[in-house]
Parts: structure tokens; sequence; C-alpha cells
């Protein structure tokens, strides 16, 4: 999982980033239980061991949804990124959240390091984190939703045009969050939380 290799040094923490979020991404659908675990695969990512899905198409899906956010994600317009659950009546369930700010403008390999290692632990914590999640249906269906601080216009690479402009709220009532971690550094401010309607 290395696709950093071809890019220019400013873009480092985009990479860094879009990598994460793939495999952050996939331990969730892996944590709910959306597909059975024979789905997926062990893989070493960050020195650590992280679930791959096996399934070409639902590998596809959120690689090329999270790639397609590099270029926007480079400009500073993605606010969040989602994985979204949806009932099969099409009402939201539950949401991951991962709001992010980047400084494109900072760039330091020691800070690379450094971030990385924040970002396993977002992966450790993520994986421990079932029990604060609810239990969904069977019959649910799912997707990964970027929030933009601006309409993104045009895109440079195929991928980028998969995001489709939406103007749909989910809840109805402010939700109920939970925050799950976050962390803040010269070239990259996250935070993920979960979010829940509200009774």
């Amino acid at each position: 999982m290395n696709r950093r290799e071809n890019h220019a040094p400013q873009g480092e923490t985009t990479w860094i980033v879009i990598e994460f979020l793939e495999v952050a991404i996939t331990a969730i659908v892996f944590l709910k239980g959306v597909y059975p675990s024979g789905a997926f695969e062990r893989r070493r990512y960050l020195n650590m061991v992280v679930q791959r899905a096996r399934h070409p198409q639902l590998r596809y899906y959120i690689h090329a949804a999270v790639s397609g956010l590099a270029p926007y994600l480079g400009q500073g317009m993605v606010e969040r990124v989602a994985v979204v659950f949806f009932s099969a009546d099409n009402v939201p369930l539950e949401k991951f959240v991962f709001k992010l700010a980047m400084n494109q403008s900072y760039d330091s390999k020691v800070e690379q390091m450094d971030l990385e290692s924040s970002l396993r632990s977002f992966l450790v914590k993520l994986s421990v984190s079932n029990s604060l999640t609810k239990d969904l249906p069977q019959d649910i269906r799912w997707e990964i939703t970027g929030y933009f601080k601006s309409l993104p216009t045009g895109g440079t690479n195929k991928e980028a045009e998969l995001w489709i402009p939406t103007d749909t709220e989910l809840w109805q009532q402010p939700p109920l969050i939970t925050p799950i971690r976050s962390m803040s550094s010269e070239s990259l401010c996250l935070q993920l939380y979960l979010e829940h309607p509200s009774l």
C-alpha cells in the first residue's frame, strides 16, 4: 500500500492521508460486519496488521472513492469524509466521520514520521471501538460520503468524477456524537467520531 513514491514532496501529506483513509474505511466496514470475515485478508500497514478487502469490486470502490478525493484534499477543499450505514428503508443508522484540515505548505520528513505514528494510533483505537457502535440489522447498505467546503469543479482524473454533489441532510435532529480519536500537528488536524440519530 505505497502509492506515494511518484508524488511531489508537497503532496506527501495528501497521499499519507489517502492511504490512511483507505485502510481506515476498510477497517470500519470490517468492524461493522457488513460482509463475512472471509471477505477480508490480513495485511501490514504502518507496521501493524490491518484488514484488506479480498473482493476486487469492494476494494476498488474504497480505493477509487478515496483516491478521487486527492485533488480536492490537496487543495484543502475536503472538510469531512464519512462512512454512512443505512437501513433497507434508506434511513441513516450510523456514521463514522473523519474531520480533517490539512496544511500543505508545511512539509518535513520528521513530521511525516510523526504523522504516520499518530495515524497508526487511530487504527488501533478504531479496532477496539466496537463497544461504541450500535448493532446494525442484516439488510443494510453503506457508502462513503465526502463533505466539501465548496463545490468542486471539474477534475483532473476519472476517479474524481465519482463524487456526486448532493444537499441531502442525514439527520432530522442533531445527532449524538461519540468522539473516538483526534490529533493535531503542523501538517494535519484530524478527528474521528461516531454519529447516531438522536432518540
